[in-house]
């Protein structure tokens, strides 16, 4: 791997997989249209660890809160939130493997995280955005969950599905965004555990470091920016602008799956 992959893949890990534009469809994208290849697992791996570093930084308190009470509520709707997408990650993954090799259904993938996004600013809803962790229930939960599951899908963005769950369940933004980027944590790491299982025996043998180590480093750079710009946009009440961006990249992907 070349350190200009290195750094493309980095960049872009970084800052789809916090804005909610989604990282996998954008890595389908990269692949397909630019010409970069495939990274290695390991690369893969470490560069999916690496976006967990701001996460870690950004919400110290929050987790520090989870570490000291691990049986309290938040930890609790945190789990529950991750079983939709596990169940749905193991008993689709043929689907969803088969999807990744689509330009087409990241397209269209995008259009549809752009009317999410829209949809969970205009929706309203008696108790709308005003619940915290402490009046959230285990089906508000379990309803993000399920929007996470669906955005395994490539196109469809994790962050925007689950901040956009969060909201249409009445959570106001503040909590919403936390309780989003609190519940990638498990989903990040598992992954890459997952990853590590499979890496072969001497995966790290005789590399050229200087990839390895730039790839994850500015995919934690750019995915604390990501999640500032987060936050910004969502405490401003403008997350859906970034709808534009997704329907106008959603749209170009169509287009070029059905030229070339």
């Amino acid at each position: 791997m070349s350190i200009f992959e290195a750094v493309i893949l980095g960049l872009v890990q970084g800052l789809t997989e916090f804005l909610p534009v989604s990282s996998s469809g954008h890595l389908v994208i990269c692949q397909h249209l630019l010409g970069i290849q495939e990274p290695p697992l390991t690369f893969d791996t470490l560069v999916h660890l690496g976006t967990l570093v701001p996460v870690f930084i950004i919400f110290w308190k929050d987790i520090a809160d989870i570490i000291k009470r691990p049986f309290s509520r938040l930890p609790v709707l945190i789990v529950v939130g991750c079983i939709p997408a596990a169940v749905m990650g193991i008993a689709l993954q043929p689907v969803f493997e088969k999807a990744f090799e689509s330009l087409l259904v990241v397209g269209i993938g995008l259009l549809i995280t752009g009317g999410i996004l829209v949809l969970s600013e205009k929706v309203e809803i008696s108790n709308i955005r005003n619940k915290t962790w402490s009046t959230m229930t285990v089906w508000d939960a379990l309803f993000i969950g399920v929007m996470q599951g669906i955005a395994i899908t490539p196109g469809i963005s994790r962050s925007g599905s689950t901040i956009a769950g969060s909201l249409l369940r009445g959570l106001n933004r503040d909590y919403a965004a936390r309780y989003s980027f609190l519940l990638s944590i498990p989903v990040i790491l598992g992954a890459g555990l997952l990853q590590l299982k499979e890496l072969p025996a001497g995966a790290f043998a005789g590399v050229n470091w200087l990839p390895y180590v730039m790839g994850p480093a500015i995919a934690a750079v750019s995915g604390y920016i990501a999640i500032k710009l987060v936050l910004r946009f969502l405490k401003s009440g403008r997350l859906s602008v970034f709808s534009y961006y997704c329907w106008a990249v959603g749209i170009i992907t169509l287009v070029s799956y059905a030229v070339f």
